[in-house]
C-alpha cells in the first residue's frame, strides 16, 4: 500500500502494510530515532509525535491513517523557534536524565503551551501525569515549563499574571 504524507515538512511516500505502526515507520523506514520505542501500548508516552498538530502515541497509529497527514517528530520540531525556548529551559534546569523520554517531554510541553500559554502549576502537573520518567524529576520539569512561559511572554512583550 503506497501512502503519501508530510514528515517534518517534507512530502514523502512509503510502501507499507496498512497496520504497520507510525513508530516503526519513523524509526525503521526513516531512521529518525528521537521517537522512542517503549511499551508499544500507548501508556508510557515515549513515542509521542504530532499528527496533524495533535500529540499522539505513534505506536498506536497504523500506517493507513497517515494518508495525507502531517507528522512532526522531535527531529522536525527541533528546527522550530518554539523548540529554542524549551531547549533553553530544559538545559538551564538540567532536564536531561537518561534522555529516553526527553524528546516526548519536549513535544508534550509544546502541546500544553500551544493550547494553554500560561498554565497553572496544577495544570502542568496534570499534563505530565501519564509520563513514566524516573530520571528528570517532575518538579524540575514543572519548573522548566513555568520558566518557558516566562521566556515566551517576555519575547512577546506580555505582562505576566
Amino acid at each position: 500500500m503506497k501512502i503519501n504524507f508530510i514528515l517534518n515538512g517534507k512530502e514523502t511516500q512509503i510502501d507499507s502494510t496498512p497496520l504497520k505502526s507510525l513508530l516503526t515507520i519513523i524509526r525503521e523506514d526513516f531512521g529518525l530515532t528521537g521517537t522512542k520505542h517503549g511499551c508499544a501500548h500507548g501508556e508510557c508516552n515515549s513515542c509521542l509525535v504530532f499528527l496533524n498538530d495533535m500529540l499522539v502515541n505513534s505506536c498506536l497509529i497504523p500506517a493507513f491513517r497517515l494518508a495525507g497527514a502531517r507528522i512532526t517528530t522531535i527531529e522536525g520540531f527541533s528546527k522550530s523557534k518554539e523548540f529554542q525556548t524549551i531547549e533553553k529551559a530544559f538545559l538551564k534546569l538540567n532536564i536531561t536524565g537518561c534522555g529516553f523520554c526527553t524528546p516526548s517531554l519536549i513535544l508534550a510541553t509544546e502541546a500544553l503551551l500551544s493550547n494553554k500559554p500560561h498554565p497553572k502549576r496544577e495544570e502542568i502537573i496534570e499534563s505530565l501525569s501519564s509520563f513514566f520518567c524516573l530520571c528528570s524529576g517532575y518538579h524540575q520539569v514543572v519548573d522548566a515549563i513555568q520558566y518557558i512561559t516566562e521566556l515566551r511572554s517576555k519575547k512577546k512583550g506580555e505582562i505576566s499574571t
